[in-house]
């Protein structure tokens, strides 16, 4: 059985996104927000205006701030939304899922599944669950304004993984005619630990951050931010993440080689082995500014939700991460935050006190 009809959680630059890419290609779409001030512009204008890979208004079937109603009888349940959002739509699907529904965490980043299906569980469901995730979102896309999203391009060669690991190939299967460019993955800690938001946000932040807070974000955050320093600092961060892989037994590849995978970079920038490079060359991002403050997805998700679980699951590995470590600590202290204790820690992700062995029979079992 395919998908006609999908939900759509999250109505932020890869929401609507999703929302007007699929509407575009023939599926019935319902947008859901949290605040329905997002949903204004596109009430407006009867649909959202899409730029990019597809054009012009496209109407939404259904656009509420109604969980219930937007995926009342949907084939697929797609959460598009940050990591720290997670938590919020596992304890509002709990009373409304029966396992019978695909849920698509698009992206799951690191950890997503573990932390949704640790979250439903805590909210009182008890019922099977069929999630899957993707590395990272399956779009390059940005809001141009209200009601208008810049599609650049869909990302290529993207890892694909289902929790629990056995459902992987039956739900594969049913995303893979939405988005043709998902690749199995071994497992969601394969998926996980090729965060690649993760592995470079964090440097080009803290590494700018005098450079953001003076000029607001005014200059161009992949091509002028990632310096040399910048990428020998992402460099030492991947070589933890990959260490950290290995002693899983699970399989990783290295960042620039992902980036490139993922249609992000050229491939001279791939074969100099230089980040640095790679970022400058990427053509998707070359027009994207800097945040404008700290106060930002860049730190929060891809500190919080993306360093901190994978310094945990080094320690779980007994692998040391420390320039991973000295990142998260710094970011801390910058916008005030104990992203240890407060981040994406074991016990959120349902592993504290699980063995190597014990993980690995648990992403795959999911209980």
């Amino acid at each position: 059985m395919g998908i006609n009809s999908v939900a759509v959680l999250g109505a932020g630059h890869g929401g609507c996104a999703a929302a007007a890419d699929l509407g575009k290609r023939g599926y019935s779409v319902r947008l859901h927000a949290r605040n329905s001030e997002r949903l204004a512009a596109l009430r407006a204008q009867d649909g959202i205006e899409a730029r990019g890979i597809q054009q012009g208004l496209v109407p939404i079937d259904l656009l509420t701030t109604d969980v219930a109603e937007a995926v009342r009888g949907a084939d697929l349940i797609m959460l598009v939304v940050p990591s720290v959002a997670h938590a919020h739509y596992a304890r509002a699907l709990a009373p409304l899922i029966d396992g019978g529904q695909a849920i698509f965490i698009n992206p799951g980043h690191t950890g997503g599944g573990l932390h949704f299906l640790h979250e439903l569980r805590n909210a009182g469901y008890r019922g099977p669950v069929r999630s899957c995730e993707t590395v990272t979102l399956t779009y390059i896309t940005r809001m141009e304004r209200p009601g208008t999203v810049n599609i650049y391009s869909y990302t290529k060669r993207l890892g694909f993984a289902a929790l629990p690991g056995k459902q992987t190939a039956a739900l594969f299967a049913l995303i893979k005619p939405l988005y043709p460019e998902i690749q199995q993955a071994s497992s969601v800690l394969e998926t996980g630990l090729s965060n690649l938001n993760a592995i470079f946000h964090p440097e080009g932040m803290i590494m700018n951050a005098g450079w953001i807070q003076h000029t607001n974000g005014n200059f161009l955050f992949y091509r002028e931010g990632f310096t040399d320093a910048v990428g020998r600092v992402t460099a030492a961060v991947d070589a933890e993440r990959m260490a950290v892989a290995k002693a899983l037994g699970v399989p990783a590849t290295p960042f620039i080689d992902i980036f490139y995978q993922a249609g992000l970079t050229t491939k001279g920038a791939r074969e100099s082995g230089d980040i640095s490079r790679a970022c400058r060359e990427s053509e998707p991002n070359k027009t994207i500014k800097s945040p404008s403050s700290l106060d930002h997805r860049y730190i929060h998700e891809d500190v919080g939700y993306g360093l901190v679980p994978i310094s945990a699951l080094g320690r779980l590995a007994g692998v040391a991460t420390p320039t991973i470590d000295a990142l998260i600590k710094l970011a801390g202290l910058a916008v005030g935050i104990d992203y240890m204790r407060d981040g994406l820690t074991l016990e959120r992700l349902g592993l504290a006190g699980k063995s190597p062995s014990e993980l690995l029979q648990f992403v795959e079992d999911g209980a």
